[in-house]
């Protein structure tokens, strides 16, 4: 069987996913690491996703802390059910 890339929104998704299974909250390394990113890559997506509001930037003593919003987790959710979705009639 032969690997194919991630979509955009499979690697978005993947990072939303990360940062939820943290508990809503994750350094920015990490994040790269679990999400199995470059990280010129991470930070194009991280990019696209603050601007989208889907990921918050916060800093605690100078340490960036990533935090998933509620419009992230409703990304989640809903990108989430469309795969079960699509996995159910075989897509």
């Amino acid at each position: 069987m032969t690997e194919r890339k991630r979509s955009r929104n499979e690697i978005i998704s993947d990072m939303l996913a990360v940062i939820q299974e943290k508990g809503g909250k994750i350094k920015p390394t990490p994040l790269m690491y679990k999400a199995n990113l470059s990280h010129k890559q991470m930070s194009l997506y991280l990019q696209e996703l603050i601007q989208a509001e889907l990921v918050a930037r916060t800093f605690i003593k100078d340490k960036q802390t990533l935090e998933i919003t509620r419009k992230g987790r409703d990304f989640y959710v809903k990108y989430s059910q469309l795969k079960e979705f699509e996995k159910t009639f075989g897509l």
